[in-house]
Parts: C-alpha cells; sequence; structure tokens
C-alpha cells in the first residue's frame, strides 16, 4: 500500500549530514520524495513508497547519524501524490 509522510525533525539536525543520511536510508528503502533544512533548523521530509518502508524511514529519522541529538518528530500522513521520480536533497 503507497503511503506519504511528511516529517519535520527537530534538535541539533543541521550541520552533521542529516540530509544524506536520510537520503541514504530513502534510497535503499526505494521511497521516493525529498529532504531539507529549514530556516529555523529543522529538518523536513516527504517521503512516498510502500507505507512499511516509509515507517522505516521514520525509524532511522528518529535516531539520524550518529553526531545529530533529535529531540522532536513530528508525522503527518497524507495522501500519497505520485509526483516524485526519485529521492533528492535540496536546499
Amino acid at each position: 500500500m503507497k503511503s506519504s509522510a511528511h516529517i519535520v525533525i527537530s534538535g541539533m539536525v543541521q550541520g552533521v549530514g542529516f540530509r544524506y543520511f536520510v537520503h541514504h536510508h530513502a534510497s535503499q528503502l526505494g521511497l521516493t520524495g525529498w529532504v531539507r533544512n529549514l530556516s529555523n533548523g529543522d529538518v523536513e521530509i516527504m517521503a512516498e513508497g510502500n507505507r512499511e518502508f516509509v515507517e522505516s524511514l521514520i525509524v532511522y529519522a528518529r535516531r539520524g547519524p550518529r553526531s545529530a541529538v533529535v529531540s522532536n518528530t513530528d508525522v503527518t500522513w497524507k495522501e500519497p501524490s505520485g509526483q516524485f521520480e526519485r529521492f533528492n536533497v535540496t536546499e
């Protein structure tokens, strides 16, 4: 079953390779979407694909790379748009 999640990660998550960590795991899971830094210091993720794999990405994002400190994870489930061809890191 295809699912889509909008995820916002708060904490010490910029400048620690967080976007590339998410990109790696999302790509390995076969997900599409994007990850980007927000001006307030959070990281925003839009991920689409098999719900089980999106849930796995959320688990990875809650942990983050070794140097990150995740303080909050906000997940909003949405209807998948099907507009993404791959998973990208954006600015």
